[in-house]
């Protein structure tokens, strides 16, 4: 039996349950052999990604382009906020306090950053070309926080002063918890890149990764996941190659931790 996860924009329990009605309903519709499977923070990322058993896993674009036994791109979300035009695309947001004196991102030189984890494309490494050129930007990096929740968490204690976070994630948070995000404010922002995809372990048939494909493809239209698309910011999974994702594969900019 092969599992799916959505760990990476499960950002509390309604998305969590909501990706969960929508795997389980992929998993009937494409008559695959799999199930969904919890995988919560801190536990990381990586060694989910390494098992042989992927149906249906979000994974990070960075670690999939530099993957040496690449996993299957099966597809990728389209969140439904006309900001992203119907394309599987994502950027980074530099968020800080409402209250703290941060209204750009050269405001946050000299000052504390929070991260994810440094092989995180939003919430790192955009960061970190973001910032190409400038030495020592900050006074200091926090982190490892794991989730680009632990980062806005972390920015609205006070214990960072910015941090970059997940525009997917963002908006998620911004629907189910407008409380989390009100302390805090948009300083900058990346340009677009290829959104965190769904990937199957090489050793899924082909005939069912077509399935999965089919069957994800017709989320879009499905009634009976309405309340679920609405809870996801989902309009739809789009088809995606591999090689969209080289872009992000060499990192830019000097490392920051």
């Amino acid at each position: 039996m092969n599992v799916m996860n959505a760990r990476m924009y499960s950002v509390n329990a309604a998305t969590a349950a909501a990706w969960s009605a929508v795997f389980r309903w992929v998993i009937d519709r494409a008559d695959v052999d799999a199930e969904v499977i919890d995988y919560p923070a801190p536990r990381p990322l990586p060694a989910l990604w390494a098992r042989d058993d992927l149906a249906a896993v979000f994974m990070c674009g960075h670690p999939f382009s530099r993957a040496p036994s690449q996993p299957i791109a099966v597809a990728a979300p389209v969140p439904s906020p006309p900001a992203y035009r119907d394309a599987p695309v994502y950027w980074t947001c530099i968020v800080a306090r409402n209250d703290g004196g941060i209204r750009s991102l050269t405001d946050t030189f000299s000052r504390r950053m929070a991260y994810t984890t440094p092989d995180s494309q939003s919430g790192y490494l955009a960061l970190r070309a973001l910032v190409a050129g400038r030495p020592c930007p900050f006074s200091a990096m926090v982190g490892p926080l794991v989730t680009p929740r632990r980062v806005v968490e972390a920015v609205a204690a006070g214990e960072a002063d910015a941090g970059p976070v997940d525009s997917y994630a963002l908006d998620l948070m911004r629907l189910h918890e407008p409380e989390l995000v009100a302390p805090l404010h948009i300083v900058a922002t990346t340009p677009p890149s290829p959104i965190p995809l769904l990937v199957a372990s090489p050793s899924v048939p082909t005939a069912e990764i077509h399935r999965l494909r089919a069957a994800l493809a017709d989320v879009e239209h499905a009634a009976a996941l309405a309340d679920a698309r609405a809870a996801l910011l989902l309009r739809r999974f789009a088809a995606v190659e591999a090689r969209a994702y080289e872009v992000l594969r060499e990192p830019v900019g000097e490392a920051l931790v």
